[in-house]
């Protein structure tokens, strides 16, 4: 009997072993892991847990009922998140495309760190190398790996994870972005119980509203969320797909004026395979970037400036 129960405690030890650097992974970005080569490229089902269960919560939608209020919240969190991705996670972090000062900088990557789309360093990494190496063997996301590959698949697995630190060097130097990037689960976890807490306060002091905790939370966060990830990821999975092409780029990008507007301007994705570093996607008046008109705005009160644009003999094919 002791024997056999050695045997148990050991192989429970084992299997502690094996989950738990997984698990300590979902909020500390640092604790990494060497990974056969085999497995690179192997979706890690225990890590990605979260992932699954932030769609599978969108379900509580059957249970808590729905207000005005909760949607407005989901609209208004889907907006200030994606201008924080668009305008900042890719055009400042990515592209450089212009400039502003390091609180502000801090303050949206910290916005588009609620986003639940990684730290600005993890994902300026991996957008630096999908330039480089735009639909090759070498860009993990091209459509021509397949389309549910480039549209989520190479963000679950391990070769996906990890940050390339010599792609970001210029940002690095910032503690701040460091320590955010590497606790990047927390600021959606606090956005989330936030609307809980927000949600509940209402139910009280403003029973009009006809919000409560639960509501708030799955509409405002989990609803929210989910839409802004996959509307998010169109641009590897469909924008080098579906579209016109005014330049002969290198790479299979398309201007998609659909997915212009569901994410403020990314979706004149040719334009800017054409000119990456230019802070405005869309070339001509009536290709609608809201991303760069609200750049515009804030360089009009002194909050961005030097804004990068592309040169008139580049704007004709």
């Amino acid at each position: 009997m002791p024997a056999m129960t050695e045997s148990i405690i050991s192989e429970q030890a084992s299997s502690a072993r094996r989950w738990l650097p997984s698990v300590l992974r979902w909020f500390d970005t640092g604790q990494q892991a060497p990974v056969a080569s085999d497995r690179l490229d192997r979706i890690d089902w225990l890590r990605v847990l979260p992932f699954i269960g932030l769609h599978l919560a969108c379900l509580g939608v059957l249970v808590v009922g729905v207000s005005w209020f909760a949607l407005a919240m989901a609209f208004a969190l889907y907006a200030a998140r994606m201008f924080a991705i668009t305008g900042f996670y890719h055009r400042y972090f990515s592209h450089k495309a212009f400039k502003t000062s390091r609180a502000l900088q801090f303050l949206f990557a910290v916005v588009g760190a609620a986003s639940v789309q990684r730290g600005p360093l993890w994902w300026a990494a991996h957008h630096r190398h999908h330039h480089r190496h735009a639909d090759t063997e070498h860009d993990i996301h091209s459509p021509r790996h397949g389309f549910w590959r480039s549209h989520m698949g190479w963000f679950l697995t391990p070769r996906g994870f990890g940050t390339n630190v010599d792609a970001i060097k210029d940002l690095v130097r910032y503690p701040e972005l460091r320590l955010l990037d590497r606790f990047d689960i927390l600021v959606p976890v606090v956005l989330a119980v936030a609307l809980f807490l927000l949600g509940g306060w209402l139910s009280v002091h403003a029973p009009g509203l006809h919000t409560t905790g639960p509501q708030l939370l799955v509409w405002g966060f989990f609803v929210s969320t989910v839409a802004l990830f996959h509307v998010t990821v169109t641009i590897n999975s469909l924008a080098h797909r579906w579209g016109s092409r005014r330049f002969a780029t290198r790479d299979d990008s398309r201007n998609n004026g659909l997915l212009a507007l569901l994410t403020f301007g990314e979706g004149w994705h040719n334009n800017h395979h054409h000119f990456p570093g230019s802070a405005r996607q869309g070339v001509v008046w009536w290709e609608i970037d809201l991303t760069y008109y609200l750049l515009r705005l804030f360089a009009s009160v002194g909050l961005v400036w030097d804004m990068k644009s592309v040169p008139p003999m580049l704007r004709r094919p």
